[in-house]
């Protein structure tokens, strides 16, 4: 610079994007030595979960891809359902946080185990290969309860925590629109299905196999996860709410 040769300015920024490339290293080694230190990992493992972070994007979707290939090739399940399931997939930004790092590590090696892939396989069939999982996951009912349907159970869901009842105006307005946007024919029929999600018992599995997925996925896209949590008292006040605008 003081030969002439180049300006303040290009030098100022040659020396914040090699700054930020050591800040991005840095990130990664961490997340690297966090995992290994919680581990207690050997050096297989740190050659693992180095090449895991520093992995290409093709190379992520491959992995991804493959996990997903291997999980639905024998399952009995409704049509799409699994091609529904994999629509959710990491995405690790260009400038990752050490915990989205940490949980693309995690998710990365669950992804290439065995006994994980029988476990979401087991956990996936128990759940959507027999009644009431099955007709959950029919084509128009998945996409109702998770496309056209969110919005307006989001807005049913913060009535139900406002502690509206559910003859309030708001609420027989929404299962109104909800109602029409269903096209179920009948109000008595959505309601007698949301008493029929209350009865889906818990299923112990599924933070350890699927929702771990889901879990990771959302620490790794840094989007938060749906809130609805398997609340009686939720389905039972909306299937009123249907109820009482039927009469």
């Amino acid at each position: 610079m003081l030969a002439g040769e180049t300006s303040l300015h290009d030098l100022l920024a040659a020396h914040l994007e090699l700054v930020e490339r050591q800040e991005r290293d840095l990130r990664a080694r961490r997340a690297v030595l966090r995992t290994l230190v919680r581990q207690r990992g050997t050096a297989a493992q740190a050659a693992l979960m180095h090449r895991l972070v520093s992995m290409r994007d093709d190379e992520r979707e491959r992995l991804i891809d493959d996990f997903w290939s291997g999980v639905g090739g024998s399952l009995d399940l409704p049509s799409g359902i699994v091609d529904r399931l994999r629509e959710l997939r990491p995405c690790l930004p260009d400038d990752p946080s050490a915990e989205q790092l940490e949980a693309w590590i995690e998710l990365a090696d669950l992804l290439q185990d065995e006994e994980f892939r029988a476990a979401v396989r087991a956990h996936l069939q128990d759940v959507y290969g027999t009644f009431p999982g099955s007709e959950l996951a029919a084509p128009a009912t998945w996409d109702f309860i998770h496309e056209e349907g969110a919005k307006i159970g989001d807005d049913l869901v913060t009535a139900y925590h406002q502690g509206l009842p559910p003859h309030d105006p708001r609420v027989e307005e929404l299962v109104v629109r909800l109602a029409e946007l269903a096209g179920s024919g009948s109000r008595q029929r959505l309601a007698a299905t949301f008493l029929m999600v209350q009865d889906l018992p818990e299923d112990p599995e599924y933070d350890a196999t699927y929702g771990r997925y889901v879990a990771l996925v959302g620490r790794i896209n840094g989007t938060p996860l749906p809130t609805y949590e398997q609340d009686p008292a939720l389905f039972t006040w909306i299937a009123t709410a249907l109820d009482e605008t039927a009469a």
